[in-house]
Protein backbone atom coordinates (compact mmCIF):
# COMPACT_ATOMS: atom_id res chain seq x y z
CA UNK A 1 0.00 0.00 0.00
CA UNK A 2 1.45 3.44 -0.91
CA UNK A 3 2.82 5.50 1.94
CA UNK A 4 1.10 8.66 0.68
CA UNK A 5 -2.09 9.59 -1.10
CA UNK A 6 -0.16 12.06 -3.24
CA UNK A 7 3.50 12.98 -3.64
CA UNK A 8 4.61 16.20 -5.29
CA UNK A 9 8.19 15.64 -6.44
CA UNK A 10 11.15 17.88 -7.18
CA UNK A 11 9.41 21.24 -6.93
CA UNK A 12 10.71 24.35 -5.20
CA UNK A 13 8.66 24.50 -2.01
CA UNK A 14 8.27 28.10 -0.82
CA UNK A 15 6.86 29.38 2.46
CA UNK A 16 6.90 32.85 4.00
CA UNK A 17 10.20 31.96 5.67
CA UNK A 18 12.24 29.78 3.30
CA UNK A 19 12.49 27.83 0.05
CA UNK A 20 13.94 24.43 -0.84
CA UNK A 21 13.75 21.81 -3.56
CA UNK A 22 12.12 18.73 -2.07
CA UNK A 23 9.21 16.32 -2.24
CA UNK A 24 5.93 16.84 -0.41
CA UNK A 25 4.03 13.79 0.81
CA UNK A 26 0.29 14.24 1.43
CA UNK A 27 -1.88 11.85 3.41
CA UNK A 28 -5.41 12.11 4.78
CA UNK A 29 -5.73 15.71 3.67
CA UNK A 30 -2.63 17.04 5.44
CA UNK A 31 1.07 17.47 4.75
CA UNK A 32 2.68 14.29 6.11
CA UNK A 33 6.34 14.69 5.12
CA UNK A 34 8.75 17.11 3.47
CA UNK A 35 12.02 15.67 2.19
CA UNK A 36 13.91 14.16 -0.71
CA UNK A 37 13.38 10.71 -2.13
CA UNK A 38 10.02 10.09 -0.45
CA UNK A 39 8.37 6.70 -0.84
CA UNK A 40 5.72 6.18 -3.49
CA UNK A 41 2.33 7.82 -3.43
CA UNK A 42 -0.94 6.53 -4.84
CA UNK A 43 -0.71 9.52 -7.17
CA UNK A 44 2.39 11.52 -8.07
CA UNK A 45 2.99 14.92 -9.65
CA UNK A 46 6.35 15.86 -11.11
CA UNK A 47 6.90 19.51 -10.20
CA UNK A 48 10.39 19.86 -11.65
CA UNK A 49 10.91 23.48 -12.62
CA UNK A 50 7.72 24.48 -10.84
CA UNK A 51 7.01 26.38 -7.64
CA UNK A 52 5.08 24.64 -4.87
CA UNK A 53 3.34 27.37 -2.88
CA UNK A 54 0.73 27.39 -0.10
CA UNK A 55 -2.74 27.78 -1.54
CA UNK A 56 -3.78 31.40 -1.47
CA UNK A 57 -6.15 32.79 1.14
CA UNK A 58 -8.44 35.59 -0.01
CA UNK A 59 -9.65 37.19 3.20
CA UNK A 60 -11.65 40.00 1.64
CA UNK A 61 -14.24 39.01 -0.95
CA UNK A 62 -17.97 39.48 -1.38
CA UNK A 63 -19.84 36.35 -2.43
CA UNK A 64 -23.59 35.90 -2.90
CA UNK A 65 -24.04 39.11 -0.95
CA UNK A 66 -26.75 41.74 -1.25
CA UNK A 67 -25.40 45.27 -1.05
CA UNK A 68 -26.99 47.93 1.14
CA UNK A 69 -28.53 49.29 -2.07
CA UNK A 70 -30.16 45.91 -2.75
CA UNK A 71 -27.89 44.78 -5.61
CA UNK A 72 -26.86 41.12 -5.46
CA UNK A 73 -23.38 39.94 -6.41
CA UNK A 74 -23.04 38.19 -9.76
CA UNK A 75 -21.17 35.28 -8.16
CA UNK A 76 -22.69 32.68 -5.88
CA UNK A 77 -20.58 30.39 -3.72
CA UNK A 78 -20.08 27.96 -6.59
CA UNK A 79 -18.88 30.32 -9.30
CA UNK A 80 -16.81 32.41 -6.87
CA UNK A 81 -14.99 29.47 -5.30
CA UNK A 82 -14.40 27.80 -8.66
CA UNK A 83 -12.93 31.06 -9.93
CA UNK A 84 -10.79 31.41 -6.80
CA UNK A 85 -9.46 27.86 -7.18
CA UNK A 86 -8.43 28.40 -10.80
CA UNK A 87 -6.44 31.41 -9.60
CA UNK A 88 -4.52 29.42 -6.97
CA UNK A 89 -6.68 30.28 -3.94
CA UNK A 90 -7.77 27.44 -1.66
CA UNK A 91 -9.50 29.37 1.15
CA UNK A 92 -11.86 32.34 1.01
CA UNK A 93 -13.21 34.45 3.85
CA UNK A 94 -16.23 36.38 2.58
CA UNK A 95 -18.71 38.35 4.66
CA UNK A 96 -21.95 37.43 6.35
CA UNK A 97 -23.42 40.89 5.90
CA UNK A 98 -25.94 42.26 8.35
CA UNK A 99 -28.34 44.93 7.12
CA UNK A 100 -30.33 47.23 9.35
CA UNK A 101 -33.00 45.40 11.31
CA UNK A 102 -31.52 41.93 10.82
CA UNK A 103 -30.55 39.43 13.47
CA UNK A 104 -26.85 38.70 13.17
CA UNK A 105 -27.37 35.04 14.07
CA UNK A 106 -30.01 34.69 11.34
CA UNK A 107 -27.67 36.32 8.80
CA UNK A 108 -24.96 33.78 9.59
CA UNK A 109 -27.38 30.90 9.18
CA UNK A 110 -28.48 32.19 5.77
CA UNK A 111 -24.90 32.45 4.52
CA UNK A 112 -24.18 28.91 5.66
CA UNK A 113 -27.23 27.70 3.75
CA UNK A 114 -25.89 29.45 0.65
CA UNK A 115 -22.27 28.29 0.96
CA UNK A 116 -22.57 24.72 2.20
CA UNK A 117 -24.09 23.12 -0.92
CA UNK A 118 -21.92 25.09 -3.38
CA UNK A 119 -18.38 25.92 -2.21
CA UNK A 120 -15.62 23.81 -3.79
CA UNK A 121 -12.85 25.10 -1.49
CA UNK A 122 -12.75 25.87 2.22
CA UNK A 123 -14.27 29.02 3.66
CA UNK A 124 -14.72 31.00 6.84
CA UNK A 125 -16.87 34.07 7.47
CA UNK A 126 -16.27 37.58 8.67
CA UNK A 127 -19.31 39.47 9.95
CA UNK A 128 -20.44 42.90 8.78
CA UNK A 129 -21.95 44.91 11.62
CA UNK A 130 -24.29 47.65 10.42
CA UNK A 131 -26.89 47.59 13.21
CA UNK A 132 -25.20 47.31 16.63
CA UNK A 133 -28.37 46.95 18.67
CA UNK A 134 -28.42 45.96 22.33
CA UNK A 135 -29.35 42.41 21.29
CA UNK A 136 -26.47 42.21 18.81
CA UNK A 137 -23.87 43.72 21.12
CA UNK A 138 -24.99 42.06 24.32
CA UNK A 139 -25.78 38.55 23.11
CA UNK A 140 -25.42 37.69 19.43
CA UNK A 141 -21.96 39.05 18.67
CA UNK A 142 -20.18 37.70 21.78
CA UNK A 143 -21.75 34.28 21.19
CA UNK A 144 -20.77 34.26 17.50
CA UNK A 145 -17.19 35.19 18.36
CA UNK A 146 -17.01 32.15 20.63
CA UNK A 147 -18.42 30.02 17.80
CA UNK A 148 -15.55 30.91 15.44
CA UNK A 149 -16.63 34.16 13.79
CA UNK A 150 -13.78 36.12 15.29
CA UNK A 151 -13.50 39.04 12.85
CA UNK A 152 -15.93 41.66 11.67
CA UNK A 153 -16.02 44.65 9.38
CA UNK A 154 -17.42 48.09 10.11
CA UNK A 155 -18.02 51.00 7.75
CA UNK A 156 -17.38 54.70 8.19
CA UNK A 157 -19.28 55.38 4.96
CA UNK A 158 -22.50 54.53 3.02
CA UNK A 159 -25.95 55.61 4.21
CA UNK A 160 -27.15 52.19 5.35
CA UNK A 161 -23.85 50.85 6.69
CA UNK A 162 -22.12 53.82 8.30
CA UNK A 163 -21.43 53.75 12.03
CA UNK A 164 -20.75 56.94 13.95
CA UNK A 165 -17.70 57.32 16.16
CA UNK A 166 -19.62 56.38 19.29
CA UNK A 167 -20.84 53.14 17.74
CA UNK A 168 -17.31 52.46 16.50
CA UNK A 169 -16.01 52.82 20.05
CA UNK A 170 -18.69 50.45 21.36
CA UNK A 171 -17.62 47.82 18.84
CA UNK A 172 -13.92 48.34 19.46
CA UNK A 173 -14.47 47.98 23.21
CA UNK A 174 -16.41 44.75 22.64
CA UNK A 175 -13.66 43.45 20.34
CA UNK A 176 -11.07 44.16 23.04
CA UNK A 177 -13.09 42.34 25.70
CA UNK A 178 -13.80 39.31 23.50
CA UNK A 179 -10.48 39.12 21.63
CA UNK A 180 -12.03 39.71 18.19
CA UNK A 181 -10.46 41.50 15.24
CA UNK A 182 -11.98 44.58 13.58
CA UNK A 183 -11.67 45.52 9.91
CA UNK A 184 -12.48 49.11 8.94
CA UNK A 185 -13.63 50.66 5.66
CA UNK A 186 -12.30 54.15 6.23
CA UNK A 187 -13.66 57.03 4.15
CA UNK A 188 -15.14 60.33 5.39
CA UNK A 189 -18.73 60.02 4.23
CA UNK A 190 -19.65 63.65 4.83
CA UNK A 191 -16.89 64.73 2.47
CA UNK A 192 -18.07 62.25 -0.14
CA UNK A 193 -21.74 63.26 0.17
CA UNK A 194 -20.89 66.96 -0.02
CA UNK A 195 -18.74 66.52 -3.13
CA UNK A 196 -21.33 64.25 -4.74
CA UNK A 197 -24.11 66.79 -4.24
CA UNK A 198 -22.01 69.63 -5.70
CA UNK A 199 -21.00 67.54 -8.73
CA UNK A 200 -24.57 66.50 -9.49
CA UNK A 201 -25.78 70.11 -9.10
CA UNK A 202 -23.44 70.98 -11.97
CA UNK A 203 -24.62 68.08 -14.12
CA UNK A 204 -21.44 66.07 -13.60
CA UNK A 205 -22.81 62.55 -13.22
CA UNK A 206 -20.52 60.50 -15.47
CA UNK A 207 -18.58 57.59 -13.94
CA UNK A 208 -15.34 59.61 -13.92
CA UNK A 209 -16.74 61.77 -11.13
CA UNK A 210 -16.93 58.79 -8.81
CA UNK A 211 -13.17 59.16 -8.37
CA UNK A 212 -13.52 62.90 -7.81
CA UNK A 213 -16.16 62.47 -5.10
CA UNK A 214 -14.13 59.86 -3.21
CA UNK A 215 -11.24 62.21 -2.55
CA UNK A 216 -7.92 60.94 -1.25
CA UNK A 217 -8.27 63.28 1.71
CA UNK A 218 -11.55 61.59 2.64
CA UNK A 219 -9.70 58.29 2.92
CA UNK A 220 -6.78 59.84 4.77
CA UNK A 221 -8.96 61.65 7.32
CA UNK A 222 -11.12 58.63 8.10
CA UNK A 223 -8.05 56.40 8.38
CA UNK A 224 -6.54 58.81 10.90
CA UNK A 225 -9.81 58.89 12.85
CA UNK A 226 -10.10 55.09 12.87
CA UNK A 227 -6.52 54.78 14.13
CA UNK A 228 -7.19 57.35 16.85
CA UNK A 229 -10.31 55.54 18.04
CA UNK A 230 -8.38 52.27 18.12
CA UNK A 231 -5.49 53.88 19.99
CA UNK A 232 -7.86 55.24 22.64
CA UNK A 233 -8.81 51.69 23.64
CA UNK A 234 -5.62 49.92 22.52
CA UNK A 235 -7.49 47.78 20.00
CA UNK A 236 -5.75 46.32 16.95
CA UNK A 237 -7.53 47.06 13.66
CA UNK A 238 -7.03 46.36 9.97
CA UNK A 239 -7.59 49.16 7.46
CA UNK A 240 -8.96 47.44 4.36
CA UNK A 241 -8.57 48.19 0.62
CA UNK A 242 -6.16 51.08 1.16
CA UNK A 243 -5.58 53.12 -2.00
CA UNK A 244 -4.09 56.53 -1.18
CA UNK A 245 -0.69 57.75 -0.02
CA UNK A 246 -2.41 59.85 2.66
CA UNK A 247 -3.90 56.73 4.28
CA UNK A 248 -0.71 54.73 3.84
CA UNK A 249 1.24 57.42 5.69
CA UNK A 250 -1.21 57.32 8.62
CA UNK A 251 -0.89 53.53 8.90
CA UNK A 252 2.90 53.61 8.64
CA UNK A 253 3.17 56.31 11.30
CA UNK A 254 0.91 54.35 13.65
CA UNK A 255 3.01 51.23 13.18
CA UNK A 256 6.17 53.23 13.87
CA UNK A 257 4.61 54.34 17.17
CA UNK A 258 4.18 50.68 18.10
CA UNK A 259 0.43 50.47 17.56
CA UNK A 260 -1.10 47.25 16.24
CA UNK A 261 -2.48 48.83 13.09
CA UNK A 262 -2.55 46.58 10.04
CA UNK A 263 -3.03 47.38 6.36
CA UNK A 264 -4.57 45.64 3.37
CA UNK A 265 -4.52 46.56 -0.30
CA UNK A 266 -5.87 45.04 -3.51
CA UNK A 267 -5.06 44.58 -7.23
CA UNK A 268 -7.14 47.56 -8.36
CA UNK A 269 -4.78 49.93 -6.55
CA UNK A 270 -1.75 48.54 -8.36
CA UNK A 271 -3.10 48.01 -11.85
CA UNK A 272 -5.93 50.51 -12.40
CA UNK A 273 -6.09 54.32 -12.20
CA UNK A 274 -8.73 57.03 -12.28
CA UNK A 275 -8.08 57.24 -16.03
CA UNK A 276 -9.86 53.89 -16.37
CA UNK A 277 -12.92 55.30 -14.62
CA UNK A 278 -12.79 58.24 -17.07
CA UNK A 279 -13.30 56.02 -20.14
CA UNK A 280 -16.00 57.23 -22.57
CA UNK A 281 -19.72 56.89 -21.85
CA UNK A 282 -20.54 54.48 -19.05
CA UNK A 283 -17.58 52.20 -19.80
CA UNK A 284 -15.83 53.67 -16.77
CA UNK A 285 -18.48 52.11 -14.52
CA UNK A 286 -16.61 48.81 -14.88
CA UNK A 287 -13.80 50.30 -12.79
CA UNK A 288 -15.84 52.01 -10.06
CA UNK A 289 -15.06 50.80 -6.57
CA UNK A 290 -14.61 52.47 -3.20
CA UNK A 291 -12.08 53.75 -2.53
CA UNK A 292 -11.41 54.26 -6.25
CA UNK A 293 -8.15 53.66 -8.10
CA UNK A 294 -6.00 56.80 -7.92
CA UNK A 295 -2.98 57.70 -10.09
CA UNK A 296 0.47 56.34 -10.87
CA UNK A 297 2.00 58.06 -7.84
CA UNK A 298 -0.52 56.29 -5.61
CA UNK A 299 0.32 52.97 -7.28
CA UNK A 300 3.98 53.49 -6.40
CA UNK A 301 3.02 54.32 -2.81
CA UNK A 302 1.09 51.04 -2.63
CA UNK A 303 4.05 49.08 -4.02
CA UNK A 304 6.26 50.72 -1.41
CA UNK A 305 3.79 49.73 1.30
CA UNK A 306 3.87 46.12 0.12
CA UNK A 307 7.66 46.08 0.17
CA UNK A 308 8.24 47.77 3.51
CA UNK A 309 5.63 45.92 5.56
CA UNK A 310 2.99 48.62 5.88
CA UNK A 311 0.60 46.15 4.24
CA UNK A 312 0.33 42.70 5.75
CA UNK A 313 -2.24 41.26 3.35
CA UNK A 314 -3.12 41.49 -0.32
CA UNK A 315 -6.78 40.62 -0.96
CA UNK A 316 -9.06 40.86 -3.99
CA UNK A 317 -12.02 42.73 -2.49
CA UNK A 318 -13.87 40.76 -5.17
CA UNK A 319 -17.20 42.59 -5.51
CA UNK A 320 -18.68 41.19 -8.72
CA UNK A 321 -21.50 43.01 -10.50
CA UNK A 322 -22.54 42.47 -14.08
CA UNK A 323 -22.29 45.34 -16.53
CA UNK A 324 -26.05 45.66 -16.99
CA UNK A 325 -29.22 46.77 -15.21
CA UNK A 326 -28.91 43.93 -12.68
CA UNK A 327 -25.56 45.25 -11.49
CA UNK A 328 -23.46 48.22 -12.48
CA UNK A 329 -26.02 50.11 -14.53
CA UNK A 330 -29.47 50.17 -12.87
CA UNK A 331 -30.56 52.98 -15.22
CA UNK A 332 -28.61 51.90 -18.27
CA UNK A 333 -26.75 54.70 -20.02
CA UNK A 334 -28.48 57.24 -17.75
CA UNK A 335 -26.91 55.82 -14.59
CA UNK A 336 -25.06 58.51 -12.62
CA UNK A 337 -21.93 57.73 -10.64
CA UNK A 338 -23.58 57.45 -7.18
CA UNK A 339 -26.03 54.90 -8.64
CA UNK A 340 -23.30 52.58 -9.96
CA UNK A 341 -22.81 49.39 -7.95
CA UNK A 342 -19.46 49.75 -6.21
CA UNK A 343 -16.90 47.03 -6.76
CA UNK A 344 -14.70 45.20 -9.25
CA UNK A 345 -14.07 41.47 -9.78
CA UNK A 346 -10.65 40.00 -9.11
CA UNK A 347 -10.81 36.76 -7.15
CA UNK A 348 -9.18 34.68 -9.90
CA UNK A 349 -6.55 37.21 -10.95
CA UNK A 350 -5.34 38.41 -7.53
CA UNK A 351 -2.41 36.00 -7.37
CA UNK A 352 -1.31 35.96 -11.04
CA UNK A 353 -1.29 39.77 -11.20
CA UNK A 354 0.83 40.14 -8.06
CA UNK A 355 3.12 37.29 -9.04
CA UNK A 356 3.76 38.71 -12.50
CA UNK A 357 4.32 42.33 -11.54
CA UNK A 358 5.62 41.76 -8.02
CA UNK A 359 7.84 38.67 -8.19
CA UNK A 360 8.41 38.79 -11.94
CA UNK A 361 9.52 42.43 -11.93
CA UNK A 362 11.69 42.10 -8.84
CA UNK A 363 9.47 44.21 -6.58
CA UNK A 364 8.80 41.30 -4.18
CA UNK A 365 10.60 38.07 -3.41
CA UNK A 366 8.77 34.75 -3.29
CA UNK A 367 8.66 34.66 0.51
CA UNK A 368 6.97 38.07 0.63
CA UNK A 369 4.52 36.93 -2.06
CA UNK A 370 3.53 33.91 0.04
CA UNK A 371 3.22 36.02 3.19
CA UNK A 372 1.04 38.65 1.52
CA UNK A 373 -1.25 36.20 -0.24
CA UNK A 374 -1.57 33.32 2.24
CA UNK A 375 0.42 33.16 5.48
CA UNK A 376 -0.44 36.56 6.94
CA UNK A 377 -4.13 36.06 6.19
CA UNK A 378 -4.09 32.83 8.17
CA UNK A 379 -2.26 34.50 11.06
CA UNK A 380 -4.55 37.54 11.21
CA UNK A 381 -7.73 35.47 11.22
CA UNK A 382 -6.84 32.56 13.47
CA UNK A 383 -6.29 29.87 10.83
CA UNK A 384 -2.52 29.41 11.13
CA UNK A 385 -0.80 26.92 10.90
CA UNK A 386 -3.74 24.84 9.68
CA UNK A 387 -3.81 27.13 6.66
CA UNK A 388 -1.33 29.45 5.01
CA UNK A 389 1.84 27.37 4.95
CA UNK A 390 3.34 24.07 3.82
CA UNK A 391 4.41 22.29 6.98
CA UNK A 392 3.96 18.85 8.52
CA UNK A 393 0.46 18.70 10.01
CA UNK A 394 -0.91 21.63 8.03
CA UNK A 395 -3.81 21.16 5.64
CA UNK A 396 -2.55 20.09 2.23
CA UNK A 397 -3.56 23.31 0.49
CA UNK A 398 -1.06 23.77 -2.33
CA UNK A 399 -0.80 25.58 -5.66
CA UNK A 400 1.79 24.39 -8.16
CA UNK A 401 2.93 27.31 -10.30
CA UNK A 402 4.57 27.45 -13.70
CA UNK A 403 6.59 30.66 -13.24
CA UNK A 404 7.21 31.03 -16.98
CA UNK A 405 3.71 30.50 -18.31
CA UNK A 406 2.52 33.60 -20.15
CA UNK A 407 -1.18 34.38 -20.29
CA UNK A 408 -3.14 37.18 -21.89
CA UNK A 409 -6.11 37.93 -19.66
CA UNK A 410 -9.56 37.88 -21.22
CA UNK A 411 -12.99 37.72 -19.63
CA UNK A 412 -13.71 34.52 -21.56
CA UNK A 413 -10.91 32.58 -19.86
CA UNK A 414 -12.14 33.34 -16.34
CA UNK A 415 -14.58 31.28 -14.27
CA UNK A 416 -16.60 33.93 -12.47
CA UNK A 417 -20.08 35.01 -13.51
CA UNK A 418 -19.31 38.68 -14.12
CA UNK A 419 -18.90 38.79 -17.90
CA UNK A 420 -16.01 41.27 -17.96
CA UNK A 421 -12.67 41.88 -16.31
CA UNK A 422 -11.06 45.26 -15.62
CA UNK A 423 -7.73 43.66 -16.57
CA UNK A 424 -8.76 42.70 -20.13
CA UNK A 425 -5.76 42.31 -22.44
CA UNK A 426 -3.11 42.50 -19.72
CA UNK A 427 -0.30 39.96 -20.19
CA UNK A 428 1.03 38.17 -17.13
CA UNK A 429 3.83 35.68 -16.55
CA UNK A 430 3.32 32.92 -14.00
CA UNK A 431 0.17 30.89 -13.40
CA UNK A 432 -1.01 28.06 -11.12
CA UNK A 433 -1.26 24.86 -13.16
CA UNK A 434 -2.49 22.52 -10.40
CA UNK A 435 -4.35 23.38 -7.22
CA UNK A 436 -4.85 21.08 -4.22
CA UNK A 437 -7.26 21.63 -1.34
CA UNK A 438 -6.97 19.40 1.75
CA UNK A 439 -5.12 16.86 -0.37
CA UNK A 440 -7.79 16.83 -3.11
CA UNK A 441 -6.78 17.95 -6.58
CA UNK A 442 -9.37 20.62 -7.40
CA UNK A 443 -7.83 22.09 -10.56
CA UNK A 444 -5.49 20.32 -12.99
CA UNK A 445 -4.70 20.84 -16.67
CA UNK A 446 -7.22 23.65 -16.87
CA UNK A 447 -10.09 21.50 -15.62
CA UNK A 448 -12.13 21.53 -12.43
CA UNK A 449 -11.90 18.30 -10.43
CA UNK A 450 -13.93 19.26 -7.35
CA UNK A 451 -17.61 18.71 -6.67
CA UNK A 452 -20.11 21.30 -5.50
CA UNK A 453 -20.25 21.47 -1.75
CA UNK A 454 -16.89 19.74 -1.20
CA UNK A 455 -15.43 22.77 0.58
CA UNK A 456 -15.70 22.90 4.36
CA UNK A 457 -16.45 25.66 6.84
CA UNK A 458 -13.55 26.83 9.01
CA UNK A 459 -14.27 28.21 12.49
CA UNK A 460 -11.58 30.79 13.25
CA UNK A 461 -9.63 30.93 16.47
CA UNK A 462 -8.89 34.16 18.28
CA UNK A 463 -5.88 35.73 16.62
CA UNK A 464 -2.60 36.77 18.19
CA UNK A 465 -2.86 39.84 15.97
CA UNK A 466 -6.03 40.89 17.80
CA UNK A 467 -4.37 40.97 21.20
CA UNK A 468 -3.79 44.50 22.54
CA UNK A 469 -0.25 45.77 22.91
CA UNK A 470 -0.72 46.89 26.51
CA UNK A 471 -3.52 48.56 28.43
CA UNK A 472 -6.11 51.07 27.39
CA UNK A 473 -5.70 54.66 28.51
CA UNK A 474 -5.58 54.20 32.35
CA UNK A 475 -8.49 56.55 32.97
CA UNK A 476 -10.58 54.36 30.65
CA UNK A 477 -9.42 50.95 31.85
CA UNK A 478 -12.88 50.23 33.28
CA UNK A 479 -14.16 50.07 29.69
CA UNK A 480 -12.28 46.82 29.23
CA UNK A 481 -13.14 45.43 32.64
CA UNK A 482 -9.72 46.23 34.08
CA UNK A 483 -10.68 48.78 36.69
CA UNK A 484 -13.21 51.32 37.90
CA UNK A 485 -13.71 54.93 36.86
CA UNK A 486 -11.60 57.52 38.62
CA UNK A 487 -13.51 59.75 41.04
Amino acid sequence: MPDYDLVIRNGTVVTAADASVCDVGLKDGTVATLGKGLAAGAREIDATGRLVLPGGIDSHCHIEQRSSAGVVCADDFYSATVSAAFGGTTTVIPFAAQHRGQSLRQVVQEYHEAAGPKAVIDYAFHLIISDPTEQVMGQELPALIRDGYTSFKVYMTYDLLQLNDGQMLDILALARREGAFVMVHAENYDMIKWLTARLLEHGLGAPRYHAVSHARLAEGEATNRAVTLAELLDVPILLVHVSAAEAIEVIRNAQTKGLKIYGETCPQYLFLTADDIARPGVEGAKFCCSPPPRDHAAQEAVWTGLRNGTFQVFSSDHAPYRFDASGKLPKGDRTTFPEIANGVPGIELRLPLLFSEGVGQGRLDLNAFVALTATNHAKLYGLYPKKGTIAVGSDADIAIWDPERETTITAGMLHDNVGYTPYEGRRVRGWPVAVISRGRIVVEDGKLAAARGSGTFLPCALSEAAKPVGAAVPELAFVTGQGTPLV
